[in-house]
């Protein structure tokens, strides 16, 4: 089951009560599952008890127990616990493991993933000032709204509806990736800092991070290839695996050595040793920020927000860095499904990742 598969079948139970007259309130469009929260348990969770509660005239509690009971017999779904006010905690039975599924929509739709009709046949006006960050988000944002169906059209004058904080010095200087990423990286209102640390390789940047990330990516697909196999989504097979730092190339060196020059330390602070075996808590966090780049991408069109994309793909790119360890055979080990699976699942992520840095005016890297 795909986290989109259980946003629909939340609202699904959603509709049921309504139709059995238990909840009378109006079905909302959509319902958004994502990572529990502190306090929260399981694979999913999702708030939509608490957002209909109100209209509904019910506690949040009452209309999260309304809703447990019709979640837990569903299949695919092992456990509903309630926590909190009223979040509903979803744990998904092992075959319904969302990976498989979500990876192969991502890898069916390609640039496409994430592409909605929340603006569908809008034309959004921009208005904005003469000034150069004010020019970059625009461009951003209207390449993001057609992500949503929308068209976005740039004008000059008032009243100025798109209004960031300006740089205070020319970010030129940086070349066009990292000044791109410096005007859109921080939130409107908050002024962007144009220094030397978007050109620093080392993990303590972010821009760096999220473009080693795909570089890491495209260096496995090719380490694979050259060991005879390539990407095919299914079970991960977690716990049963590879061993420390298994994404070696053919001669046992691995892509990782030849950008320590360029980045001292990066292998050692990104590239982390694993224990045999490919752990859920590595898997968890790559499938719950995949499956959350098409809310993301809705948010910053209708928000006309590209900073919401940029720290998204940085949480794409912290979820895949440590995982890409556990892609290929390590030491006398054959390629099997549960290899594939992984490559099939860091490409997912390699894909997010160069969508994401394309919508932003961004180059993705082959190598780095």
């Amino acid at each position: 089951m795909t986290p989109v598969e259980l946003s629909r079948t939340v609202l699904h139970a959603v509709r049921r009560a309504v139709d059995e007259g238990e909840l009378k309130v109006t079905v909302p469009e959509r319902v958004v599952v994502g990572e529990p929260g502190p306090g929260g348990c399981g694979d999913y969770a999702t708030n939509v008890a608490l957002r209909i509660a109100g209209a509904a005239g019910r506690k949040p509690l009452e209309v999260a127990e309304v809703l447990r009971a019709r979640l837990v017999a569903v299949d695919g779904i092992r456990d509903v616990v309630i926590t909190g006010p009223g979040f509903l905690n979803i744990s998904l039975t092992r075959s319904a493991d969302p990976a498989p599924g979500l990876v192969r929509e991502i890898r069916e739709l390609g640039a496409g993933y994430g592409c909605g009709d929340e603006l569908a046949g809008q034309v959004v006006v921009l208005r904005v000032p003469y000034d150069v960050r004010a020019e970059v988000v625009a461009d951003a944002v209207a390449r993001i709204v057609a992500t949503q169906g929308g068209r976005a059209e740039v004008e000059h004058g008032e009243p100025v509806n798109l209004r960031p904080v300006p740089a205070a010095e020319d970010p030129a200087p940086l070349g066009a990736d990292a000044a791109q990423w410096a005007l859109l990286y921080p939130a409107a209102h908050d002024r962007p800092r144009i220094t030397a640390d978007h050109l620093v390789q080392r993990e303590s940047n972010p821009l760096f991070r999220v473009r080693y990330a795909h570089a890491r990516v495209r260096s496995v697909s090719r380490n694979a290839a050259r060991l005879g196999f390539d990407a095919e989504p299914g079970p991960l097979a977690t716990g049963t695996g590879t061993g420390p730092l298994a994404n070696t190339n053919a001669k046992g060196t691995g892509d990782v050595d030849a950008v320590r020059p360029l980045a001292a330390g990066v292998a050692d602070d990104l590239v982390r040793p694993l224990a045999a075996g490919v752990a859920d808590d590595l898997v968890r966090p790559l499938v719950t920020a995949l499956a959350a780049h098409p809310r993301i991408l809705a948010a910053a069109a209708t928000r006309r927000a590209p900073d919401r994309v940029a720290r998204h793909l940085v949480t794409v790119a912290d979820a895949v860095l440590p995982f890409v360890p556990t892609v290929l055979p390590s030491g006398e080990e054959k390629p099997s499904a549960a290899h594939r699976a992984r490559l099939a699942l860091a490409e997912a992520a390699g894909t997010v990742l160069a969508g994401g840095l394309s919508l932003l005016g961004i180059d993705a890297p082959e190598h780095l």
